[in-house]
């Protein structure tokens, strides 16, 4: 989050923005005079905003202070359910529902994205944008809002599952075939491709969540 003047109706957007992209991590604490000073505003919109990311669960208390809230095993596991779910209805209905420009920009993400495959922080960004699109694709807006607040709340987990090694090349192969069954109109197809898609992410964080337990006893 770079330190600029900011309008103030910006300031929930610029947390919440530095949250997303981990500028603020898991149990980092905010305070609210350091933020009124980063974003060069009063500390009144600061203080609605973290009010705001705190009824939103994003943020926690720890005595006085609100911490950037994080994720436990079984929150996180329920997460990925949800979002499996979520996210493979997303798929389905823009099978039936993505105009041919939608899928012509899927397709475009895909080529694009073949360049970020070795550099975790880009591809991590570029997915979000990819899922963003199926989301908007779906041509269903109250589908689109439960998915942005499934995503607000992966930014609780510490670190991205495509940071393993190898993750990055099999994401974009598991988003080819996603794109590939939405734009055959083939919405069980698309459907299960976005579940695996998701299992997948879901069993690579286990796993890295485990190597860390690991390196820890």
């Amino acid at each position: 989050m770079q330190d600029r003047a900011t309008p103030q109706k910006d300031a929930y957007a610029l947390i919440l923005e530095a949250i997303d992209s981990h500028f603020y991590k898991p149990g980092d604490r905010l305070v609210e005079s350091e933020l009124a000073d980063r974003l060069g505003v009063s500390r009144t919109p600061v203080r609605e905003a973290l009010q705001r990311l705190e009824t939103q669960s994003l943020l926690t208390r720890d005595g006085r202070s609100l911490i950037v809230a994080s994720l436990d095993h079984t929150q996180m596991a329920e997460l990925y359910v949800v979002r499996g779910t979520l996210e493979g209805l997303a798929a389905r209905l823009a099978a039936r529902h993505a105009t041919p420009e939608e899928v012509a920009v899927l397709r475009d993400m895909l080529r694009a994205d073949q360049a970020l495959k070795n550099d975790p922080d880009a591809l991590a960004r570029a997915n979000r944008r990819f899922h963003k699109q199926i989301h908007l694709a779906s041509h269903n807006r109250f589908l689109v809002q439960q998915l942005d607040l499934v995503h607000r709340s992966m930014a609780l987990l510490a670190t991205t599952s495509i940071a393993a090694e190898g993750r990055g090349s099999d994401t974009l192969q598991e988003h080819g075939r996603i794109v590939e069954a939405i734009a055959a109109g083939d919405g069980e197809a698309a459907d299960a491709a976005l579940r695996a898609h998701i299992s997948e992410a879901f069993v690579t964080r286990l796993r890295l969540d485990a190597a860390k337990v690991e390196a820890a006893d």
